[in-house]
């Protein structure tokens, strides 16, 4: 992944490390050309809603509680409905927990999956890569998430990437498995864009957006010169895929750092303080508006992880003991900061004209015991859980699925991570009969055989 504000060991005056500055010339995520995209086109890979399809894949790391969330149970037993009440959404025909009141508001604009579910190890790290990418790492494959395999396909709309993951990528979940948030087998060209930084913070700025002032123009001007000089000397590695690869990705990162529009797009100094506030000014209520900013300029996909780790932080993790969450805490911290932001970002994308052509999916890597524990928590589930979406031609106030009484296994409809990220790919308008590039150069298909995209949304 390329890291906009990485850990180098040199620093300028401004606190920006040289090395990262050129790594940025070296490492930037390269755009396909635009040959590839007219063959990708003409071969019928991308129908014609893809041009303006864009996706928000808010990533709930920690995985909610389903029944605290979009599937209560009322009438079950204390033990399986826990502490909470329902309550109805507006005019979605359908109910959702008490804790998350500003969703019901906006229920008319997303529609609730209640049959997901996976059968591997009920463990956060192969939940993450099932949910981003369709598919577990296995045979030391390691699949691409959906935001690089847009990437990939249509590469950047201006200068800025294709893909962003805010605030970072996931960190430690207890396993040491990959996470699915860079672009595997396709290749670090077409990895995401990192933002490794908190864009609630007081002081936040994006520094290696731009140069280091003891880095002017004329500077750079000097290295694109001796570039070309290189390039006209070494015509053999010239030739070879390495210095094309080389040379689409130094043009792509000087873009970005050089870029009006991009450094604009990440500044959010910009917005009135009254639509921050309508965010919350908290880590992921700023990356949301973030992500509304980034989609505005031209990004195909931005990835939001609401957490970035299970430890000693409040999150979705509600196993009710330290280090993990309490059911409590889950009410009068995540789920509020949470809800905030999420109808902030849906009634923006919508007031602006942008909710049509952006998907916003809200995904987690599995759902929570259907009894609470003795220590007042709810463990791993992912036998049963739902995921929602809004936008991007997908039709609200509905409930596709149904999860059994006690919401322990699917009823109607049951869904795997491989049909959420195949609705992912039919929203941006891509054929899931797609080939992509795989290991040691074989064919690839998008989705497995049979992956179907879960039509009843849309």
């Amino acid at each position: 992944m390329l890291n906009i504000t990485g850990q180098g060991t040199a620093h300028t005056c401004d606190g920006v490390s040289r090395r990262d500055f050129l790594q940025v010339g070296t490492l930037g995520a390269a755009g396909i050309t635009l040959s590839e995209l007219e063959r990708a086109r003409a071969e019928g890979k991308i129908r014609p809603e893809g041009d303006r399809r864009s996706v928000i894949m808010i990533f709930n790391l920690g995985a909610p509680s389903q029944f605290e969330t979009f599937d209560p149970k009322p009438e079950s037993p204390a033990e399986i409905r826990g502490p909470f009440k329902p309550i109805s959404v507006a005019g979605g025909g359908f109910s959702i927990c008490e804790i998350l009141p500003r969703h019901a508001e906006h229920g008319e604009k997303f529609s609730v999956v209640r049959s997901c579910h996976h059968t591997a190890a009920a463990v956060h790290d192969t939940g993450h890569q099932m949910m981003q990418t369709g598919r577990l790492f296995t045979g030391g494959v390691n699949t691409p998430h959906a935001g690089c395999v847009a990437a990939y396909l249509q590469g950047r709309r201006t200068d800025l990437p294709a893909h962003v993951v805010l605030p970072e990528p996931m960190g430690s979940t207890g396993g040491n498995l990959p996470h699915g948030q860079d672009a595997g087998f396709l290749g670090k060209a077409h990895d995401p864009f990192v933002l490794m930084a908190d864009p609630s913070k007081k002081n936040f700025r994006v520094p290696d957006l731009l140069p280091p002032k003891s880095i002017g123009e004329a500077r750079l001007d000097r290295r694109r010169k001796l570039r070309q000089i290189v390039d006209s000397t070494v015509k053999d590695f010239e030739a070879s895929e390495n210095a094309k690869l080389l040379d689409s990705s130094f043009k792509a990162a000087f873009r970005i750092i050089t870029s009006e529009k991009a450094r604009a797009a990440f500044d959010l100094a910009k917005e009135p303080r009254k639509v921050r506030d309508r965010y919350g000014m908290t880590r992921f209520g700023q990356c949301c508006l973030m992500a509304r900013r980034l989609i505005e300029a031209g990004v195909r996909c931005v990835t939001v992880n609401t957490f970035l780790t299970v430890f000693n932080e409040i999150t979705w993790d509600i196993h009710g003991t330290k280090p993990f969450t309490s059911i409590e805490g889950m009410r009068d911290i995540v789920a509020p900061m949470y809800d905030q932001a999420y109808s902030a970002l849906l009634e923006d994308l919508s007031q602006r004209g942008l909710l049509e052509d952006t998907l916003v999916c809200n995904l987690s890597e599995f759902g929570r015991t259907p009894r609470v524990n003795p220590a007042g928590g709810r463990d791993h589930w992912p036998q049963c859980w739902s995921v929602y979406f809004a936008g991007g031609g997908v039709q609200g106030g509905r409930v596709v699925g149904k999860s059994d009484p006690i919401g322990a296994y699917p009823a109607e409809n049951p869904v795997g991570p491989n049909n959420v990220v195949a609705t992912i790919y039919k929203s941006l308008g891509y054929e899931l009969e797609t080939e992509l590039p795989g290991p040691s150069g074989r064919p690839y298909p998008l989705v497995d055989q049979g992956t179907e995209a879960i039509n009843e949304l849309f």
